[in-house]
């Protein structure tokens, strides 16, 4: 080697020694204190742009944001699973049932898709509860879930007293289910990582509470006329995960 070539690496040994001593320790610094933004780690990970720039809104009652009620349920691997699992998450509400023959499955394809699109993310996660407790017991649930592709491990499908259900869905969640004619809404509701229920507004700025969950991406529009909502809830998941 010679001496031009051999000053030359002693340069840029001398170069980077100087930014570690200077920069590293600062970073560090920084990472112990938080100081870097959830944006800026998150940046990394999704797309943070977003067609709809607001906030979404938390879902009053009485002026008070309306948080998700105790609960204790058995999921698909016979744990049982509280509300407290899902602190930390952002995470979709769903009532529905294994045999249901009409708006169930469309809507476990709609939410496997969702899964699908957040599966780098052990802050998302989903929370699905049987209005048939009778028939779906953890191993039904289980073999359900096999079926259709459930693979987060913060996806439970869960089941328990019936009675229990039902307040649940009713009065927790609002969302109609009626257990004895195992007749329930087709709507999703999105949960933030404190435990509140979240969703955009509409055109007058009222809260829209609840995303549609029987219409694909796909399939855009159904019979009824009625539009997907899954894009919408796909990207108000992010915002929650960016919070």
């Amino acid at each position: 080697m010679n001496n031009k070539s051999k000053y030359s690496y002693i340069g840029i040994a001398f170069i980077i020694l100087v930014f570690g001593i200077i920069f590293i320790p600062k970073i560090v610094d920084r990472i112990k204190h938080d100081d870097i933004s959830r944006s800026e780690r998150m940046s990394t990970e999704q797309d943070n742009n977003f067609s709809d720039q607001s906030k979404l809104a938390f879902i009053e009652i009485n002026g008070e944001p309306k948080k998700v009620p105790s609960f204790s349920f058995e999921n698909q691997n016979g744990e049982m699973i509280t509300e407290k699992d899902y602190l930390g998450k952002v995470y979709v509400i769903e009532f529905f049932f294994t045999t249901c023959p009409t708006i169930c499955p469309k809507m476990t394809y709609n939410l496997v898709q969702v899964q699908n699109a957040f599966k780098s993310f052990e802050e998302f996660g989903v929370a699905s509860f049987t209005i048939n407790p009778d028939h779906d017991t953890p191993e039904v649930l289980k073999s359900y879930a096999e079926e259709y592709g459930v693979t987060n491990p913060n996806w439970n499908l869960m089941t328990g007293n019936k009675e229990d259900i039902y307040n649940l869905a009713n009065l927790g969640f609002n969302l109609f289910v009626d257990v004895e004619n195992f007749e329930h809404s087709g709507n999703f509701a999105l949960i933030d990582k404190n435990g509140y229920i979240r969703s955009r507004t509409d055109a007058y700025g009222n809260p829209i509470i609840y995303y549609r969950g029987t219409v694909s991406e796909k399939e855009q529009v159904n019979e009824e006329g009625e539009k997907e909502e899954i894009s919408m809830l796909k990207e108000d998941i992010k915002k929650l995960l960016n919070e």
